[in-house]
Parts: C-alpha cells; structure tokens; sequence
C-alpha cells in the first residue's frame, strides 16, 4: 500500500507550507494584513499537522523530498517590493495548490479504505486550503495593479 507515500507528501507539504507563509509574513511585514494572515495561516496549518499526525501513527509514512524541493525553489527569501509581494504569495499559491492536491489524492485512499476517521479529517482540511488558496488568489489579485502597472 501507497498511502504512506502520500501521507509523507502530505506531512511533508503541511510543515513546509506553514514555514513558507511564516517566512511571507515576516518578510511583508510593511502590508499588516499580509504579515497577519500569513502568520494566522501558518497556526492553522500547524493544527492540521497535529491532526494528521494519529493517521500517520497508523499508517506511517514516507517522507518525500518535493515539497521541500518547491519550498527551496520558490522561497529562499522574501522579495522586496509590490512585484516581489506579488511573486512570493504566487509561490505560496504553488505550494497551498500542491498540498491541496494531496489532500485530495489522501482522501480518494480514506474512500477506497473506508476510513471516516481520515475522510473526515481531509474534508475538514481540504476546506481550509480552499480558503488559504481563495485568500492567495483575492491578495493576488488586489496587489497585481499597483505592482505591474503603477510602481516603478
């Protein structure tokens, strides 16, 4: 069984994902509600791992490397600037994107096994990365005018 294989993915993103918006937060500290969202988001993402972690007691896990592949990639620092805000939360949006695929992939394994207790934990969990992926988008779109058109 493969599911190990993706819990590890899944463990694996949720850790560098909380990582990436905390770096995001501190590193816009100058745009409040980035800096706190960023920061809020991470805590959550926090909290998911804690809850995933009885499903990896059960199932173990093997941990990959391509989150952490796409954290080193894509945020090695914080930009400066409109256009860098801009790029760092489309690289946030990468990573949300990818461990929201995962969770979908972990919950597709929780139908096959008829486990209710990691299909509940991935509805529950899916649903707060389509919020984080709604907030990336929305932030995204509010900064791309000021950022591509009217900055210098």
């Amino acid at each position: 069984m493969h599911l190990a294989t993706y819990l590890g993915l899944l463990h694996t993103s949720l850790t560098t994902l909380a990582g990436a918006f905390r770096e995001v937060g501190r590193g816009h500290g100058e745009e409040p509600d980035v800096e706190q969202t960023c920061l809020l988001l991470a805590g959550r993402i926090d909290r998911q791992t804690e809850a995933l972690a009885p499903i990896v007691e059960r199932y173990g896990e093997d941990r990959e490397q391509e989150p952490e592949r796409l954290h080193a990639v894509g945020l090695e620092g914080t930009r400066g600037g409109g256009v860098g805000l801009l790029r760092d939360l489309q690289d946030l949006y990468a990573l949300s994107s990818f461990t929201d695929i995962t969770w979908t992939v972990v919950g597709q394994a929780a139908q096959g096994l008829r486990d209710r207790e990691l299909l509940d934990l991935v509805e529950e969990h899916e649903q707060e990365t389509a919020r984080q992926l709604t907030w990336l988008r929305t932030r995204m779109k509010q900064a791309a005018p000021q950022a591509l058109i009217a900055a210098r």
